[in-house]
């Protein structure tokens, strides 16, 4: 804790978003204040906010969370894309746009995510950093209440805000599809914003519609089980078996096709806070943000995104395990016990090698699955502040928190998210150069580098085409590889769920 002090007061001339007019503490005045730094690229930012979700409903009253939003990356200091990350993130707190790290060097902070907590008199009196702080929170917000009770300093009444989901509600067909799986059996869309899955035809004509599209842990038939913003996906076309990583559930789920059902088979549906390599029977193991899934043999590989580590399902004896990553945050090379990741968020493989998307260090990892289990960098700094948008050869190379990438032919599709391109990368050399995608946010068609997206996070190639998860314009769009033509998908029948009645598949 740090010695109780005045609280510098809030920006009121920059961008606030999820209210229609700046606080101030002045205002808040008699409320007991928390503040929020975060970046809505941390995987540790996300991981608080159900904790601060579960405490402003309990406080309702009494407490006001404001979101600071302290951009690590460029692409994150544009408001209408934190605007965008509130959207998919479901925040209903208001979020204050820190233009220059100027909240952050007043209130002296060092690490995201972390808590400055206020008390109804404007002083801080305490901070937390990183995760699972939730508790201790909780106790210091119940004695700040019952302390200024007695003093008669605490004023209870219920905020009103105007929330950026009430401007802008989420009606399209897809919602944020975090990663698309092009298959034999067609197109598996994790539909992330919708908390479902999305089969189609490569025609766009819906086959089945998996979860009803509400948030949950639930298992059973195509109508009744509920996913959490799921994400990657494996497809095993033998058995008519698609695997999927579900995000915010911290599980993995197996889709019968052929029976229709959908089953748990990894994780406790809460968030492990163990980060040292271990394992387990895999029902048994908590998880951490397992982000995208590839399978080898009988085997999944999982981009476990929240300990920044690679992780192996065994599929007949269900044990699952940590594979490569000591669970440090950084970028190390080595064998798999010393290598270091920084919040994995795309796997592919060539058989050899896994490919991993290394999101934080924005980078592209080689993991080695035969002797000598090397790790290694194929392109990109390494460095958790090396980001930019430089083609090139091996550690020249710049990429800027990179989400996807997807084997194909002896290259690698790389969607580089925050640079709202597609690239690619030989494995061999390390060579990266822009193919799609001309560096602004948008979302048009074309060919090459006259097409635009949106934060694109999700690759998929099948024979000659190319499918990316258009994440931000909430579409998946098409790539013919021979001419490098760019099309939006659409989708007949397709709409958000309780805007229309699904088609009965």
């Amino acid at each position: 804790m740090i010695p109780r002090v005045r609280a510098p007061e809030l920006p009121q001339n920059y961008s606030w978003l999820n209210t229609d007019k700046p606080l101030s503490l002045k205002q808040l005045k008699g409320r007991v204040v928390i503040l929020d730094f975060w970046t809505y690229c941390c995987i540790n930012c996300l991981h608080i906010l159900p904790d601060l979700k579960y405490l402003e409903q309990k406080y309702k009253d009494s407490l006001t969370v404001i979101g600071v939003h302290s951009a690590k990356f460029d692409n994150e200091k544009e408001t209408e894309n934190i605007r965008q990350a509130i959207l998919r993130y479901d925040i209903e707190h208001p979020i204050l746009v820190d233009t220059d790290f100027r909240v952050w060097e007043e209130y002296a902070v060092r690490a995201w995510p972390t808590l400055m907590i206020i008390d109804p008199e404007s002083y801080v009196i305490g901070y937390v950093s990183g995760e699972g702080n939730r508790d201790a929170v909780d106790e210091l917000i119940q004695q700040l209440i019952s302390q200024h009770q007695e003093k008669g300093t605490i004023n209870f009444h219920e905020l009103s805000l105007t929330l950026e989901k009430q401007r802008q509600p989420l009606i399209t067909p897809l919602a944020f599809p975090g990663k698309v799986l092009a298959t034999p059996a067609g197109l598996f869309i994790a539909d992330s914003g919708h908390h479902r899955l999305v089969v189609s035809n490569f025609e766009g004509e819906i086959l089945h519609l998996i979860g009803i599209g509400k948030a949950g842990l639930t298992d059973g038939t195509f109508s009744e089980a509920q996913f959490f913003a799921p994400q990657g996906m494996a497809f095993d076309a033998e058995n008519q078996i698609l695997y999927v990583a579900d995000t915010e559930n911290h599980a993995l789920r197996r889709v019968d096709l052929q029976r229709q059902v959908v089953e748990t088979i990894a994780g406790t549906g809460k968030q492990s806070r163990n980060i040292r390599p271990h394992g387990g029977f895999a029902l048994e193991t908590a998880l951490n943000s397992p982000w995208d899934l590839v399978k080898v043999g009988n085997s999944l590989f999982i981009a476990m995104a929240g300990p920044h580590q690679i992780w192996q399902m065994d599929l007949e004896t269900s044990i699952i395990k940590t594979y490569a990553g000591s669970g440090a945050e950084a970028c190390v090379d080595g064998s798999l016990t010393e290598s270091v990741f920084a919040q994995p968020s795309g796997i592919t493989t060539n058989g050899q090698e896994l490919y991993v998307a290394d999101s934080e260090v924005s980078s592209i990892r080689g993991v080695g699955l035969v002797e000598p289990y090397q790790v290694r960098t194929v392109c990109g700094s390494g460095s958790l502040f090396g980001f930019g948008d430089v083609d090139g050869q091996g550690e020249n190379v710049r990429l800027q928190h990179c989400l996807g990438v997807e084997y194909a032919q002896n290259y690698l599709w790389v969607a580089d998210t925050y640079n709202h391109k597609i690239k690619l990368v030989s494995p061999s050399t390390g060579n990266c150069q822009t193919v799609l995608g001309d560096g602004s946010a948008g979302l048009q068609d074309g060919e090459g580098k006259n097409s635009r997206f949106f934060e694109p996070s999700g690759l998929s190639v099948m024979g000659s085409h190319l499918y990316i998860a258009d994440t931000n314009n909430h579409v998946i769009r098409r790539v013919d590889l021979n001419t490098f033509e760019v099309t939006t998908l659409q989708f007949s029948k397709l709409c958000a769920p309780d805007v229309c009645i699904p088609p009965n598949l």
